[in-house]
């Protein structure tokens, strides 16, 4: 069975989470001078990592264990890389269909790759398969949030802080949502006790809440004083529109660092408004706030797919005109949007120096020196399977991906994946986007 990678979370998430860590740290860096009379020590892995390391190396012994698929699985999630973690998620289905903590898992990774409508059936499948509440409220919650049913997700919400008071997250989630609705006292209740114990993360929260009501100096201002100066910079011209966002594009944005393109400020995606709908003929007509603003404004403008960088939005985060923020009322000015136009058909488009390719992952490591030996061991392994493969490798959060290929298509990929197995090779397919660069190992 082969299963879709979900769509990769645009650059506004990952400046979300190199802003966030970089104010944790909080730490001056190293003065030049001081660099040289110090040892270097190479820092060591953090804890997702070396849950993933493991997993990985009980699959090495034991390809088949649910246990360990599940385990990789959820820790490739923690490590944010959830091409591999659908991966896991499919190989442990294949082999135990009803276990519900894969369907949990299978919906966190749609839900984190913005992808609501596929994870909600997801969240209902593992609840019926025994699922603890207590272990998907919140994330369900959040997917109703992202399709526009407020009602839902706020009752989701309040449940799982009930079974679990000291969850911080559950009540940011339920703070932005209170904001999307226009609950301005019940998003500051539920923030006040986080902002007063100092929590960095209940300031990035206040401040989209607020740009969502509409208080976007306000909002800037939290975003200028707990982020470095060029991501606040990035960040900040984002906030102007989250009014004109519809709810869903709210959540999504302020939760998950997804923000819709131009063109698609305002219009809610087409499967959503199938999803509310259809659930809405369900149960007797749409919560009275999922069906606001789900219906799309002024002549329809053809499909337009999520970009992995939101280079399409605005040209780019800290270049480029934006259109004006200010103008208008919650209708968006589709004149002032620069929309990017077909190019000629005489003209030969520019092919991308880094296409869209698949792999067959056979390492990881933080050290490339090392993944040349991993290589060479492999290869003697399996010459007539890696033989006339190149290495190949991609950075992975902290560590290295060590690649081999590309290979031709999905099913030459999962020829070698079973291939190598029957040699105690274990592996799986990683298909890297359009833009990520990978480099040959020499």
């Amino acid at each position: 069975m082969i299963y879709p990678a979900p769509k990769a979370l645009s650059n506004l998430s990952l400046l979300f989470a190199t802003a966030l860590m970089s104010a944790v740290a909080g730490a001056a860096p190293v003065a030049a001078q001081d660099s040289t009379a110090r040892a270097v020590v190479q820092p060591l892995p953090t804890q997702e990592m070396q849950d993933l390391n493991r997993a990985l190396m009980r699959l090495a012994k034991r390809p088949k264990s649910v246990d360990a698929l599940i385990d990789a699985g959820e820790a490739s999630v923690k490590v944010g890389d959830l091409d591999a973690a659908i991966g896991f998620y499919g190989r442990a289905e294949d082999l135990s269909p009803n276990n519900p903590r894969i369907k949990l898992g299978m919906a966190s990774v749609y839900l984190r790759s913005g992808r609501p409508v596929d994870a909600l059936p997801l969240f209902a499948a593992a609840q019926s398969a025994g699922a603890q509440a207590r272990d998907l409220l919140s994330d369900r919650g959040l997917a109703f949030d992202l399709v526009g049913d407020s009602e839902s997700a706020q009752a989701a919400y309040k449940r799982a802080i009930t079974l679990n008071p000291d969850d911080v997250e559950v009540r940011r989630r339920l703070a932005l949502s209170y904001a999307i609705t226009g609950n301005r006292t019940g998003f500051e209740d539920m923030l006040r006790p986080m902002l007063d114990r100092r929590d960095l993360a209940s300031f990035r929260t206040r401040a989209f809440g607020l740009a969502i009501m509409g208080e976007q100096d306000r909002a800037a201002a939290i975003v200028d004083a707990v982020m470095p100066r060029d991501l606040a910079g990035r960040i900040t011209p984002y906030l102007a529109y989250m009014p004109r966002l519809t709810r869903a594009q709210q959540a999504a944005a302020a939760n998950l660092g997804i923000f819709p393109r131009a063109a698609d400020i305002g219009r809610e995606d087409p499967r959503i408004r199938e999803f509310v709908s259809a659930a809405g003929a369900q149960e007797g007509g749409p919560r009275s706030d999922a069906s606001s603003r789900l219906e799309p404004a002024g002549e329809p403008l053809g499909a337009q797919s999520q970009s992995a960088s939101v280079a399409d939005a605005f040209a780019d985060m800290g270049g480029g005109s934006l259109p004006d923020a200010a103008a208008g009322s919650n209708a968006v000015d589709l004149a002032a949007l620069e929309i990017p136009r077909e190019v000629e058909q005489a003209q030969e488009p520019a092919k991308p120096s880094h296409p869209s390719r698949i792999w067959v992952q056979v390492a990881t490591g933080r050290d490339v020196a090392a993944l040349k030996f991993d290589w060479r061991r492999l290869t003697e392994q399996a010459p007539d399977l890696l033989g006339n493969l190149d290495p190949h490798v991609t950075p992975w959060g902290q560590a290295n991906r060590l690649l081999a290929g590309p290979v031709a298509d999905r099913n030459a990929a999962r020829d070698l994946i079973n291939a190598l197995k029957e040699k105690g090779i274990d592996t799986f397919r990683f298909e890297s986007i359009e833009g990520l660069e990978i480099k040959e190992l020499k």
